[in-house]
């Protein structure tokens, strides 16, 4: 009997310890931007990531390591690779920071319009009617793993947003900082939908790894498609 207790004692012990192993340790760097977007200036990269970090954590199929401890181990890594320390010596960052992958991620495309129907009313900052809103917004990821230097993971993400009416959106994490003003407008609408869209493909892809990535797969076929037929050539 005892025998029996004990090996199932065992049992759940090494189950819990299998899934807490399973469960990714990422980082996730400050996003940076190749597009001429009005809502970019001093501070929004940092947000950026960290509603990712909010949104990848409230999955609860991640360990996210804190922003401080992140910031601190890319900046000795900038100095390791600038050739100003000992390679013998520079420091690795999944010893230091504890995670198994480092996410970055870079807008690579954004694009917004306004186009008046006219007829529309405004009250207490809510737009009805009067105006079609289209935002479009596309993120470039990849997921490097800190022991081999190794990208793992690479994606383009894209997301768009369509408001004629009442601009709201469902966002856990929430809007603040910079990006606070632009929450109930299309770009925000946008950025809210590319981070849901980042995190759900970061899940299928690390932890899941089922069916869910034919639905990503086509996503992105279909985006390619679009790009080719967008691109004209002399």
């Amino acid at each position: 009997m005892r025998t029996s207790v004990l090996s199932v004692s065992l049992l759940l012990l090494l189950m819990s310890f299998s899934a807490f192993a399973a469960d990714p340790a990422v980082g996730v760097a400050e996003f940076t931007n190749e597009t001429s977007a009005g809502w970019w200036y001093g501070g929004v990269g940092r947000e950026l990531a960290g509603m990712l970090s909010n949104e990848l954590a409230a999955t609860g199929k991640f360990r996210v390591v804190e922003r401080e401890k992140l910031d601190k181990i890319l900046a000795e890594q900038d100095l390791s690779e600038s050739g100003r320390v000992n390679k013998a010596t520079r420091v690795k960052a999944g010893k230091v920071t504890g995670a198994k992958y480092l996410i970055f991620a870079t807008v690579s495309s954004f694009e917004e319009n306004t186009a008046g129907t006219g007829g529309g009313i405004s009250f207490r900052g809510i737009n009805v009617g009067g105006k079609k809103q289209d935002a479009y917004i596309a993120v470039d990821l990849r997921v490097v793993d800190t022991t081999t230097g190794d990208i793992e993971y690479s994606r383009s993400v894209e997301a768009r947003s369509t408001g004629k009416g009442i601009n709201l959106g469902l966002y856990r994490g929430g809007f603040g900082g910079n990006l606070a003003k632009h929450e109930k407008t299309p770009a925000g609408k946008a950025i809210r939908g590319v981070i849901i869209e980042i995190a759900d493909y970061l899940t299928c892809a690390m932890v899941d790894q089922d069916d869910c990535m034919e639905e990503f797969d086509q996503k992105d076929t279909s985006r390619r498609e679009k790009t080719k037929k967008s691109i004209k050539l002399d």
